[in-house]
């Protein structure tokens, strides 16, 4: 069983910077790959980023690649979400996800386990 628990969210100005954490109380979190999603009211649920277990692959939406980078501290079973140059269109709830394969990483059908999202506003 994988617990996952996102926080970092809030208001922030375009153009800011935010760091989502998503943390776990698993022992079998470093065997998990973790991925990021986001969800709007207008929205269906999207791939933002995800990161193998050894930190060796990293995967990034076409609309954050160069302005979001995603980490991983297995010592601290904790996943993170470095955003920069934020728009208002990266307005949504984010959620950190686990899944067991790197296959199919960037949809969310292979993911077993969810967190319950923190809110990100950006707005002027």
């Amino acid at each position: 069983q994988v617990q996952l628990v996102e926080s970092g969210g809030g208001l922030v100005q375009p153009g800011g910077s935010l760091r989502l954490s998503c943390a776990s109380s698993g022992r079998t979190f470093s065997s998990y790959a973790i991925g990021w999603f986001r969800q709007s009211p207008e929205k269906e649920r999207e791939f933002v980023a995800a990161i193998s277990w050894s930190r060796r692959n990293t995967y990034y939406a076409d609309s954050v690649k160069g302005r979001f980078t995603i980490s991983r501290d297995n010592a601290k079973n904790a996943v993170y979400l470095q955003m920069n140059s934020l728009k208002p269109e990266d307005t949504a709830v984010y959620s950190c996800a686990a899944s067991p394969t790197i296959v199919g990483i960037t949809t969310t059908g292979e993911y077993n386990y969810w967190g319950q999202g923190t809110q990100v506003t950006v707005s002027s």
